[in-house]
């Protein structure tokens, strides 16, 4: 055994780079005439039915609108049911032809249940299942006085989702649906204080990449990975490391530093189109795919920026460190994160 492992550590290597060179341009070939097919016949929503979790605000809230736009008839998910009727509301008036509101927690494997089955008996079938809803965490891991305290972001962030399509593969397989499932760039990128939320968005990517094989050509899958796109995250509301969701816009400027904070309408637009066309990924904006490819060649240089930029000096609170003070010093924040002043509820029910 040991000698066909050091064949193959000797002959994997060349074997790979060659087969590569031979597979990569008929492949992107395809795959740029396949882009432009989708592009020009894409999917017509009209009368079709959309889940979407996490839709009172941020991007779920402009995906229900975007939706609506497309005449597809919509399902809302959230715990805040009076901002989800606000939603609905005005999702009538983008067009949609109906609009059910379930106010529900996806943590809690029952209401993941509950809120498929009831929009299998309001519409009769589903179409589309997006997994928007999330909550993000910012805490140092050393800070954490109590691991179970953060248990509330995977069960949201990655256990809401999968409860979700657990319940409605069986209707998207009748329907041969799709599922969007919104994930993050924080999946490969290691910003500090925010490791669950980065673990989560991990989990997400890897188990919709395994659905996507188990579940075939019958439902397509579309896996998205945003920057920072508004949302009560880039207003400052987060998961803290005493488990209750806080409302800290110095806090959000350490995060997002100098970052641009892209339009969550724009974002739900593409999100749409991409699913749409069938779209295995899409990262929004399309710029930030560019930190992958850093990631992936040159993880200690963005390891050490990290470390220099977004944490500070020891001793030293953590609004002190340099990703804050440029952009307090720069006066950037009305340019950088547009739509982010208003301050979101800290109520979660």
């Amino acid at each position: 055994m040991e000698i066909i492992h050091k064949f193959l550590n000797l002959v994997a290597p060349p074997f790979t780079f060659f087969s590569l060179c031979f597979l990569l341009p008929p492949l992107y070939t395809f795959r740029f005439f396949l882009f432009a097919l989708t592009s020009i016949i894409s999917e017509d929503l009209a009368g079709k039915v959309v889940l979407i979790t996490g839709a009172s605000s941020g991007i779920g809230e402009y995906l229900a609108y975007e939706y609506a736009r497309r005449g597809a008839c919509l399902a809302l998910v959230a715990r805040r049911e009076a901002s989800l009727r606000e939603v609905a509301d005005r999702a009538h008036d983008f067009g949609a032809p109906d609009v059910a509101v379930i106010p529900a927690d996806v943590s809690k494997v029952d209401d993941c249940k509950r809120l498929v089955n009831e929009t299998i008996n309001h519409y009769g079938r589903l179409d589309h299942l997006v997994n928007n809803a999330g909550i993000h965490s910012i805490c140092k891991f050393e800070d954490v006085t109590d691991v179970i305290t953060f248990r509330a972001v995977m069960d949201t962030n990655y256990w809401g989702s999968v409860y979700t399509t657990r319940f409605a593969v069986p209707y998207l397989r009748n329907s041969r649906g799709k599922i969007v499932v919104l994930s993050s760039s924080a999946s490969w990128l290691p910003a500090p204080r925010t490791s669950f939320y980065n673990a989560s968005k991990a989990a997400l990517s890897s188990m919709f990449e395994t659905l996507r094989v188990e579940l075939g050509p019958e439902i397509g899958i579309t896996i998205v990975t945003p920057g920072f796109i508004e949302s009560e995250l880039t207003r400052g509301k987060y998961w803290s490391r005493e488990g209750k969701l806080e409302v800290d816009r110095d806090m959000r400027d350490v995060l997002v530093g100098m970052m641009p904070v892209g339009l969550a309408e724009g974002c739900a637009k593409s999100i749409v189109n991409s699913a749409c066309r069938g779209d295995r990924y899409l990262t929004e904006p399309s710029w930030f795919k560019a930190t992958y490819l850093w990631k992936v060649f040159c993880p200690e240089l963005v390891e050490w920026s990290y470390r220099m930029m977004f944490l500070a000096s020891p001793g030293a609170p953590p609004t002190e460190a340099p990703s804050k003070k440029m952009v307090d010093l720069l006066g950037a924040k009305k340019l950088l994160y547009p739509g982010t002043i208003q301050t979101p509820e800290v109520k979660t029910d």
